[in-house]
């Protein structure tokens, strides 16, 4: 498939080509030999995202342009385009459940793992205040849950007609109680809205079954890809999957889990901090766990940013602390703040936020162990994520790769558990880092191609034969 903007010449051609449209930046990431044991990750293009050009395929072009300037060539020729977003604000929701700790987190959970950026959680009957900031949002997709099976069937119904009458043509997710689903359906069958029927994700007290909406979350995503200016017209180029980058990057997490075991990816990125953990949990914790928790969780920190959201973190970690362990003028580095820090004092101080980033993005992921105390005594109980029985952390995105200290960034998790009450990894969890930085296109290359991602995952986080790894 040729771009017809590129000028004559030489022309190199490309097995794969993985584009990660993003908010500010378009990526192309370009494979080749994927079809022999040693495919391989030949270059990288990028270009601004031109979202506010009204049309996505600009940027789409520049960052092929620059691949192929990069690599040396006149111009690029692919037999394939997959594709990931997150380019116009990414993929939006509103989720609404009927108990919060129970059948809304469940739906939560869910909409996360699938790269879903979540605007508004209700929890029982929507009210008109919730309506009218639906209206707002103005999500991609509305989820609609509520009830186990078998049990209460009211508020989620009540909420249907209430979100039908919106008729705001957009998918409809229903995984609530299994017996409304012939309701559900008569509640949207005259709507414009795309109705999407799944299993309950929250089935029984204490059960979660979140898999299964998460596939149909990055179905309907990629069904109504039509959010960014142009992308209705990339939808024509690409001839593999699109879906959600934060959904992508669990992917591949997931892909990893199967291959080398329990593990945590942490994307430090300019406005967001995403934790993505796949892991069972120790036996010893799961006796004394409150609620059920997913096997794979993603969270997604949306005011720890080491670009954007720099302010925050420096607010978090206050200015004066920073001023002295930093012994710099912090007035000047935030007035002087780069997307990419290119003096000493620069990095040094993007290092720091992003320190801050990963311990609060894991205090906020992981569980913690709470005394109570009774008529018996006092007994122990787990609340969260148990992280303990992680083998391997895995950094990604700009920071995580790029920053000279990220190894001991990553290392500083398990020191930072100075009272051992936080289910944080332990010091024995090995680091890796996604040197090519091919994650999130690795993540979508895997739908088609799971072993060929596999192989360049780990040839990216410097694993040999046997798993040993190679730290920085």
């Amino acid at each position: 498939m040729n771009i017809s903007n590129l000028k004559e010449g030489i022309t190199l051609k490309i097995d794969v080509l993985v584009a990660e449209i993003g908010s500010t930046t378009t990526v192309v990431n370009a494979f080749n030999d994927i079809n022999t044991s040693n495919p391989k990750f030949i270059g990288q293009g990028q270009a601004p995202t031109s979202v506010l050009e009204g049309d996505v395929r600009i940027g789409l072009n520049g960052s092929i342009d620059n691949l192929a300037k990069n690599l040396g060539e006149d111009k690029v020729e692919y037999e394939e385009m997959l594709a990931t977003s997150s380019a116009a604000g990414g993929l939006k929701m509103t989720v609404h459940g009927l108990v919060y700790d129970m059948t809304a987190r469940a739906a939560k959970e869910a909409a996360l793992g699938a790269g879903a950026i979540i605007h508004k959680v209700t929890a029982g009957r929507l009210r008109r205040t919730d309506i009218k900031a639906i209206k707002q949002i103005r999500p991609n997709i509305i989820l609609i849950a509520g009830g186990v099976d078998y049990g209460e069937r009211d508020t989620a119904l009540f909420n249907a007609e209430l979100i039908a009458n919106m008729n705001l043509n957009i998918p409809i997710i229903y995984a609530g109680n299994v017996e409304n689903q012939e309701e559900i359906k008569l509640i949207f069958e005259d709507i414009n809205s795309k109705l999407y029927i799944v299993d309950n994700v929250y089935p029984k007290i204490d059960m979660l079954n979140v898999e299964p909406t998460r596939k149909v979350i990055q179905d309907a995503f990629e069904d109504h890809i039509i959010h960014a200016p142009g992308m209705e017209h990339v939808r024509d180029i690409v001839n593999g999957p699109i879906i959600p980058t934060p959904g992508s990057v669990m992917e591949c997490t997931k892909l990893l889990y199967e291959e080398l075991g329990d593990l945590i990816v942490l994307d430090v990125g300019g406005a967001t901090t995403d934790l993505h953990s796949v892991t069972v949990g120790s036996e010893k914790i799961n006796r004394i766990l409150i609620s059920p928790e997913p096997l794979s969780k993603r969270t997604v920190e949306g005011d720890l940013g080491v670009y954007v959201n720099m302010k925050n973190i420096v607010d978090l970690i206050g200015k004066d602390n920073l001023a002295k362990e930093l012994a710099m003028d912090i007035d000047y580095l935030m007035e002087n703040h780069l997307p990419i820090p290119k003096t000493n004092d620069q990095i040094k101080f993007v290092e720091r936020l992003t320190k801050e980033a990963v311990l609060k993005a894991i205090e906020r992921h992981a569980g913690r162990i709470r005394s109570l105390y009774g008529a018996g005594g006092k007994t122990s109980i787990a609340e969260g994520k148990d992280l303990t029985e992680v083998k391997y952390i895995i950094g990604t995105g700009g920071a995580l790769t790029r920053l000279p200290n990220r190894i001991d960034i990553m290392k500083s998790i398990a020191k930072s558990n100075t009272t051992q009450t936080l289910l944080f990894p332990t010091e024995e969890a090995k680091i890796l880092i996604d040197n090519d930085y091919i994650m999130a296109s690795l993540g979508v290359l895997s739908k088609k191609y799971p072993q060929v991602a596999l192989m360049l995952m780990k040839k990216s986080l410097g694993i040999q034969e046997g798993y040993t790894c190679i730290q920085g």
